[in-house]
């Protein structure tokens, strides 16, 4: 855990609690975690997700590997130690959008469970759901998709601490849900997404 380094703080607390807002947007906050290799589709579902919570009335937002490098961890690298304070930072940022009543989906490699782990624990210890979602794919399949072309560079040695090349992904053990994108449509994961959301009651009250 990442110690406190300013000393004299406090909490301070107001007067409007986390089920005045959720009773405002009449909806419950929520992280949505996609994590998985690059190229697994995570950003891929989470925008169609997004879409999908947005028409039927929810309001969401998405907080996305590559965004978030571009502006509040525009500091971090990939060394093991940037890679997990990149993942404490938005775990920190999704648990401020929960208890503004948000549904957030974060979709980020988060190779490590360690940090991972964190950040379920962080939304544990202030009771808001946290649904791991583990995007399965093999790495001959993410590799052979490459988007960014950042697995060619990896193999070339452009690119150092690569996940799948040089660098370990330690797969979660018990996700909440495990989609694998290379035998289902970006459709059929949605509705399954959905469905999930739906049984833990978060898409109720909506408009």
């Amino acid at each position: 855990m990442t110690l406190q380094k300013a000393t004299n703080v406090t909490w301070h607390e107001g007067e409007v609690t986390r089920a005045d807002r959720q009773q405002l947007l009449g909806q419950k906050g929520a992280t949505i975690w996609f994590t998985g290799l690059s190229g697994s589709g995570k950003s891929t579902v989470a925008v169609a997700l997004e879409k999908a919570l947005t028409a039927s009335g929810h309001l969401c937002y998405r907080l996305d590997g590559d965004n978030v490098r571009l502006g509040i961890n525009k500091n971090l690298g990939f060394s093991a130690e940037d890679r997990a304070e990149n993942i404490r930072r938005i775990g920190e940022v999704s648990k401020l959008f929960v208890d503004t009543g948000v549904i957030v989906l974060s979709s980020f490699v988060s190779p490590y469970k360690a940090d991972r782990d964190q950040v379920r624990a962080l939304h544990a210890a202030s009771d808001m759901d946290f649904i791991e979602v583990h995007m399965d794919v093999p790495l001959a399949e993410a590799e052979k998709r490459d988007p960014k072309g950042l697995y060619k560079k990896a193999r070339a040695g452009e690119i150092k601490n690569f996940t799948g090349i040089d660098d370990p992904y330690e797969a979660p053990e018990a996700p909440e849900l495990v989609l694998y994108s290379n035998r289902m449509s970006v459709e059929e994961e949605v509705e399954v997404l959905l469905a999930l959301l739906s049984e833990r009651g978060l898409l109720s009250g909506a408009a």
